[in-house]
């Protein structure tokens, strides 16, 4: 008697506590398969510990892995409530490139109808990065920056081969420095976006569960 395989699983991961409180709804599944948030704590070696333990789990075994959360922008014209889609991530470490980049902004652009999405690579910092450094890394093709995508990517591929993507909410850009996150609109607004996206990331989850042609 044959059985069907179980769907592949799809992991979430995040790095604060406000983005899992905006997330939280993904625990109640929606996507092609068993969803899993996860808060990994701040910054990359945080997000690598992580990952690296919950994908050891045999139950996440080729588990799809997305990062999200929030990220500093480095483009001008950029504005908090922005989408960010990476084509890849980067760190010192090395680049991941991701999958599904063009449904993901399409299926955005759908959950969040009037947000500007933008694509490209985004890269990694150990610190929160301000001034001078946005242009630094804007220099290198990076349109945006945060601690913990770049991190979670690379465990995630080093763990199994794995499809991998990478979704971030700007909540401040170079016009719009933020001081302290959830005091500001920009703040907030970050958190509405963040708390919509679910639905894109779970239409990305299905799609890479269809048979390919």
């Amino acid at each position: 008697m044959s059985t069907t395989p179980a769907p592949a699983p799809l992991l979430i991961a995040c790095a604060l506590g406000i983005e899992h409180l905006a997330l939280r709804a993904g625990e109640r599944g929606g996507a092609g398969g068993p969803v899993t948030v996860l808060r990994t704590g701040m910054g990359p070696r945080a997000a690598e510990r992580s990952v690296t333990r919950v994908l050891a789990d045999p139950a996440l075994a080729g588990a799809a892995v997305l990062a999200t959360g929030f990220c500093a922008g480095l483009a001008p014209g950029m504005h908090p409530g922005d989408l960010v889609v990476a084509e890849e991530t980067r760190d010192p470490r090395g680049s991941v490139p991701c999958v599904g980049t063009e449904l993901l902004v399409k299926e955005l652009v759908r959950a969040v109808p009037g947000r500007t999405v933008h694509t490209g690579p985004v890269t990694g910092s150990d610190h929160v990065v301000r001034g001078h450094e946005r242009s630094d890394l804007l220099a290198t093709g990076a349109i945006a920056v945060d601690m913990e995508s770049a991190a979670t990517l690379l465990s995630a591929v080093h763990a199994g081969e794995r499809p991998v993507a990478a979704v971030r909410v700007v909540v401040d850009a170079p016009e719009h420095e933020l001081v302290r996150i959830g005091t500001v609109r920009g703040g907030i607004s970050a958190f509405r976006v963040l708390r919509s996206v679910l639905p894109a990331f779970f239409e990305w989850h299905r799609s890479l569960l269809l048979p390919r042609r």
